[in-house]
């Protein structure tokens, strides 16, 4: 369900656009669209594809028994979704030290083109021997800086680092 750009093809300024999904009819509530949980599953095959993409995904665990833990989640729903709309994922490298990303995904209605959902994260390279922080390779640090240097170009989603209240 995801396809992959190489991270040398990588567009100056534009996001990473490796994900596309369906809504399943099975994820739609009581009240007739999306339920929010499913928002997030889909969100979280957006970042199977974008950990794929810059090497820290299913293969690298098998390989190196290293992973990433989410440290932190943030998801705003701003359209619906219905059964059988067709999603398109766009991800944003917001920021990446050592041992964490801070990045965010956009989720739009994929023939419609409206905004649907975003999930901004901070996930942590972890050493699943020691289950502690690590930082990650040498390789997957070149790659988030050429991504970054890429994104540094592209405006910051309104809804990144949004806080959540009542606005009072």
């Amino acid at each position: 369900m995801s396809e992959s750009d190489s991270p040398t093809d990588l567009a100056a300024g534009a996001p990473l656009a490796l994900h596309h999904e369906t809504v399943d009819p099975a994820w739609i509530d009581y009240n007739g669209h999306m339920n929010l949980a499913y928002y997030v599953l889909a969100f979280d095959h957006a970042t199977d594809a974008f950990f794929d993409h810059i090497g820290i995904g299913a293969a690298y665990l098998k390989a190196h028994n290293c992973s990433t833990f989410t440290l932190e989640a943030h998801v705003t729903y701003d359209r619906e979704l219905m059964a059988g709309d067709p999603m398109r994922f766009e991800t944003q490298l917001l920021d990446h030290d050592a041992k964490r990303l801070h990045y965010m995904h956009l989720m739009y209605h994929a023939q419609e083109g409206y905004l649907a959902s975003t999930n901004e994260l901070i996930s942590l390279h972890v050493d699943m021997t020691q289950r502690r922080s690590s930082p990650m390779p040498q390789s997957v640090a070149a790659t988030l800086d050429q991504i970054a240097a890429s994104h540094r170009a592209l405006p910051r989603p309104a809804q990144a680092g949004r806080v959540i209240s009542l606005g009072r």
